[in-house]
């Protein structure tokens, strides 16, 4: 029985001792690293998400607003177009329109292949910025498909 009792105790130590490890040791620093943030140190989890949710849901609300109304004054900016040219207001020289999109199309071409390293370098600091703040992130993404949603 000595022995039994001794070896719970040596059992009960180690979980102890694995708790204590696991409270000394966020989650998220075995998930992305150590070095995931300054913002972390300073608020709650609890106050991230309220502040990462507030702004997300802000953003979203306005992009879904500016969005809507981009988009009915592009679609009715071609409806009068193509209403005035099947009137007879304007004249379209349909093959002076191709010549130009042909030419956008090569530009395009030539300017994919030079803004390859500067989305690189974005697309690091974007994911870097995100492991250090994780929380408010996160908080800011549900926001902002709340924001697109409401």
């Amino acid at each position: 029985m000595a022995t039994r009792d001794k070896v719970e105790e040596e059992i009960y130590d180690k979980v102890v001792d694995l708790t204590e490890y696991a409270k000394r040791q966020r989650w998220w620093n075995r998930v992305f690293g150590n070095n995931s943030g300054p913002v972390a140190e300073k608020y709650s989890v609890a106050t991230q998400i309220a502040i990462g949710g507030a702004s997300g849901w802000c953003a979203g609300y306005l992009f879904q607003k500016v969005g809507k109304l981009a988009a009915t004054a592009v679609g009715g900016g071609l409806l009068l177009l193509q209403i005035a040219n099947n009137t007879g207001y304007i004249q379209v020289d349909w093959k002076r329109v191709e010549k130009d999109v042909n030419k956008a199309k090569k530009q395009l071409k030539k300017g994919a292949n030079q803004a390859g390293p500067e989305l690189n370098s974005f697309v690091d600091k974007s994911t870097e910025f995100v492991k250090k703040n994780i929380v408010v992130t996160s908080g800011f993404i549900g926001g902002f498909l709340l924001g697109l949603a409401s």
